[in-house]
């Protein structure tokens, strides 16, 4: 929620330094009451975290089931649901961090990044859909480089 709120102050600061727009103080004030809408209602902002939480764990459990490659190690970094990594950054979005062991020293990894819009938009099982097909590319481009 907060991301929300910093993105409506994000669109604000830019219109106002756009010099060659005209900006309308009724756009700006239309921007500036839905960020206040959002910081005000702590109760609205809490109920769609809990509701994102239960997406992530549903999402995660999904990936968990689907995924059962030997050389495929996967990390979360998803505060207030699950974090194996160990160490996550808490000021970005959650991410999946997948590492293609190959060998000893040679360990390819990738982040899978957890949009909020992405988690609103779309049901758990398409979400995990996604992963395991990002999982499945990734792994596949390694090979493919390992392969020649």
């Amino acid at each position: 929620m907060e991301r929300e709120i910093k993105v409506r102050l994000e669109e604000i600061v830019t219109l106002l330094n756009d010099t060659e727009e005209t900006v309308m103080d009724k756009e700006i004030k239309e921007k500036l009451e839905k960020a206040l809408m959002l910081l005000n209602d702590p109760k609205e902002r809490e109920g769609k975290r809990e509701d994102l939480d239960a997406r992530l764990s549903q999402v995660l459990g999904l990936v968990n089931n689907a995924m059962v490659d030997p050389d495929i190690e996967i990390e979360y970094c998803i505060p207030d649901v699950d974090s194996t990594a160990s160490s996550c950054d808490i000021h970005i979005d959650p991410y999946i961090l997948v590492t293609y062991v190959i060998g000893d020293y040679n360990k390819p990894t990738r982040k899978i990044r957890l949009r909020d819009t992405a988690l609103r938009r779309n049901t758990p099982e398409s979400i995990a859909n996604q992963v395991n097909f990002s999982i499945m590319e990734f792994k596949g481009e390694i090979d493919s480089v390992q392969m020649g």
